[in-house]
């Protein structure tokens, strides 16, 4: 198999693994102990969040390390919403927001709370001017994710930090998808809160961190111990978070960009072949600010899964970016909120996204076995429909 659903989740770093492997002989105790093994714990557990803090230019105690990106997004929305409610209860997030954003939304808009769902156009962008008609004396959070998970779409963080610059909501952005990718300073784009998961950069799966800015007094979403500075109850994972921050080290801004410019290669790789095999297809998102890792494409008449089907048999894993439940795909929201829940888009469309291991000469394979499975399809499509007709 060739894995091209990096998007989704990553494999783990042999390095990542190494320093994992090498420290669970030893470093099993608890950060809050006071005695030699405690005592190592912490200062393993200080030196990543030193890495941690590095990586986005701001304070180690800024960072709050929890579960992941879902732990993440819960804890900014509901806190903020708790700690701020009687300054307003008006919320703004996007309509193609992570669902661990929507459905803490939806909990949230049952306690009371007003959200605006900003829309977007069919390249899945949001419009500046009525974010800004959207902002309310009352509006006391602001969550617009980094990069979309389903398109790359990269938003227009650092203009929605200028623009609350001089207003008082916070500004959280999911970067899950962004982080480790792109270069990402909270200061200079003026973020307030940021959630951040390691199974997205090639770590472990349910560790990850919150960035919360100097001054923002919010109350700990997880009670219990006194972990994190009393903001997130629980004994650390301390092995997975020293893993992680490995892996915040390898995906340095230097090699972020040497990752651009071969993930771009890869997309560009694909197209052509799709071009030179004559295949119809139609380029979903905006092609000039996006994560050059993530290609989604629609295929007119060809429903996405049977594609996907093909392609597993074929030994390359991709997706349709949507959600997945009981093996039913459910209809990409993000799509939707493109192009219309009428759309045919939404059944056709495919997401590929690159990642660690994957090769030129992979990618080349890959795109040559789609074209094939693709024209096969909507030449079956094609004569079913006239079939249909006569």
């Amino acid at each position: 198999m060739t894995y091209f659903d990096h998007a989704a989740t990553t494999p783990i770093h042999p390095q990542v693994i190494e320093t994992m492997t090498n420290l669970m002989p030893t470093l099993f105790g608890n950060p809050s102990s006071i005695h030699q093994y405690g005592r190592a714990a912490s200062e393993k557990l200080m030196a990543a969040r030193q890495v941690i803090a590095e990586s986005l230019a701001v304070q180690p105690h800024e960072i709050i390390f929890n579960g992941g990106g879902t732990e993440g997004d819960n804890t900014a929305l509901i806190s903020t919403a708790l700690a701020r409610k009687e300054q307003g209860r008006h919320i703004i997030t996007t309509q193609i927001e992570h669902p661990a954003i929507l459905q803490t939304a939806a909990f949230l808009e049952q306690q009371g709370f007003e959200f605006t769902y900003l829309s977007v156009d069919q390249s899945g962008m949001i419009d500046l001017e009525a974010f800004k008609q959207a902002l309310r004396e009352d509006t006391i959070l602001v969550s617009v994710m980094f990069a979309n998970n389903e398109t790359g779409n990269l938003m227009p963080i650092k203009e929605i930090g200028a623009i609350l610059q001089t207003h008082p909501a916070y500004f959280h952005t999911d970067a899950v998808q962004a982080f480790g990718k792109v270069p990402i300073h909270p200061y200079e784009l003026g973020i307030d809160l940021l959630s951040v998961s390691a199974h997205k950069i090639n770590g472990p799966k349910g560790t990850g961190f919150l960035f919360k800015r100097d001054g923002l007094q919010l109350p700990a979403l997880l009670h219990g111990g006194e972990q994190e500075e009393k903001r997130r109850a629980g004994t650390e994972n301390l092995i997975s978070i020293c893993g992680m921050a490995t892996a915040v080290t390898i995906n340095n801004e230097e090699s972020q960009q040497a990752h651009t410019i071969k993930y771009q290669k890869f997309a560009d790789t694909v197209k052509a072949i799709l071009d030179e095999e004559e295949v119809t297809y139609h380029l979903n998102g905006n092609q000039q600010a996006k994560m050059p890792h993530i290609l989604n494409l629609a295929f007119p008449g060809v429903d996405n899964q049977m594609i996907l089907m093909h392609m597993d048999l074929k030994g390359f894993a991709i997706s349709t970016g949507s959600a997945c439940t009981a093996g039913n795909v459910d209809p990409s929201h993000v799509l939707i909120a493109m192009y219309g829940e009428n759309s045919p888009y939404i059944r056709e469309s495919i997401r590929i996204s690159f990642g660690l291991g994957n090769t030129q000469e992979e990618v080349e394979t890959f795109a040559h076995q789609l074209s094939a499975s693709v024209k096969r399809l909507q030449k079956k499509a094609f004569t079913n429909n006239k079939d249909s007709q006569s």
